[in-house]
This record gives structure tokens, sequence and C-alpha cells, in this order.
């Protein structure tokens, strides 16, 4: 990958990561818990959410390799007992960092859909489609219900009690659990992206 589009890569991919831990603190702050804000981490300031490892060394090292891109923000705290329902509250804290990644790859998509193709517009479009593309898979890949994804604190919340022991096991083993989100990932979500890509911005992804 050449230099300036991956530091695009890059930055795209750090700063949604930040609106989306943003999110979940403001969910949880929402919602009665203000384990977040007394963290310092109901911030959009960039430095409150950097992981020295997951936003720094790892996706650069990955970039200057050539390699797949992994990145993070550090996960923003919150304490479920805070809230008036446990699980209900889970869930939404959950949900609330994906939700964050689609409403920007609406608000942008939508945007280049029906302002695209007017004077300098046209000029950004694809950087905002690529914008748009990269929130959708940020949003799926965090859907999905495995440890430590958001999928999995959503799972717990909306589950019977009774299945909750099956995803804090899976807790356990996070480890090989990513690994088969990242194998989801790049075998099922390239099927569904671009779709969800073509249904907002009108039109097939091509970078």
């Amino acid at each position: 990958m050449a230099l300036k589009p991956a530091i695009f890569l890059y930055i795209v991919i750090i700063f949604s990561a930040i609106i989306h831990e943003y999110a979940h603190g403001l969910m949880a702050y929402q919602l009665g818990d203000p384990t977040a804000k007394y963290s310092g981490r109901l911030t959009l300031n960039p430095l409150a959410h950097i992981d020295p490892f997951g936003t720094v060394v790892l996706p650069l090292m990955l970039l200057w390799m050539g390699g797949f891109f992994i990145g993070y923000a550090k996960p923003v705290p919150f304490n479920p007992l805070n809230f008036k329902n446990e699980k209900s509250g889970t869930a939404l804290v959950g949900i609330a960092g994906p939700a964050s990644n689609l409403l920007i790859a609406l608000i942008l998509g939508l945007f280049v859909r029906f302002f695209g193709n007017f004077g300098f517009l046209a000029a950004i479009s694809p950087l905002l489609s690529f914008i748009v593309l990269i929130n959708i898979w940020l949003a799926l890949f965090n859907l999905l219900p495995l440890p430590p994804l958001d999928g999995s604190k959503i799972a717990i919340g909306l589950v019977p009690r009774s299945w909750e022991g099956f995803f804090f096991n899976l807790e356990r083993m996070s480890f090989i659990s990513l690994f088969v989100a990242l194998a989801l990932a790049m075998t099922v979500l390239p099927y569904i992206v671009p779709f969800i890509f073509k249904l907002i911005v009108g039109q097939t992804a091509v970078f």
C-alpha cells in the first residue's frame, strides 16, 4: 500500500474508532453510569482514547509491512450495575459504538449520493466514500457476537440469563474468539459490506 493512502486509512480508522468509543461512554452516561466521565473518557479528544499498542504500534507496523490492518482505541469502561436495567443497558452500550459508525456512513454516504457530483464536491466524494466504506466495516465487524467485540455485549443483554454463561466462557477465550471474528470478517463481510455501501451511496464501491 502506498504511503499516502496508508496514512489516510490509518487516520480514518483511528478517528472512527475514537468516535465509536465515545459513543459507548455517552450511552452509558445517559443510562446513569458516570464511569466513563470520571475516567476522563467522555470526550472526543484523541489523546484520551489512544492505546499505545493498539492505536499506534500495531497499526503502523502492519501498514509499514503492507499487511492486514488491525487497530483499536482504548475501550471505554462502564459499570452495568449503575443501569436501571443491567441487561438492556449493557446491550444499549454495546450497540452505541457500531451505531455511531453506521451513522457516520449514512450521513456521508447520503451526502455523496445526492451532492457528490457537484463542483468541487466531486473531487472529495471518493475520500468521503472511502470513509463510508471503512465505517461500515467497523460497524459490522464489531457487531459480530464474539468477545471482545461489541456484539457479545449486545448478545449478553438480549439472551436469557441461562445463556449468559456461554458468552462469559467465551470471554475467557477472547484471544481465540477474536481470531474467529477475523476469519468471519475476511470471508463473510466482503459480501455484506458492498451491498450496504451501494444501498447508502447508490453506487458500487471502487477504490
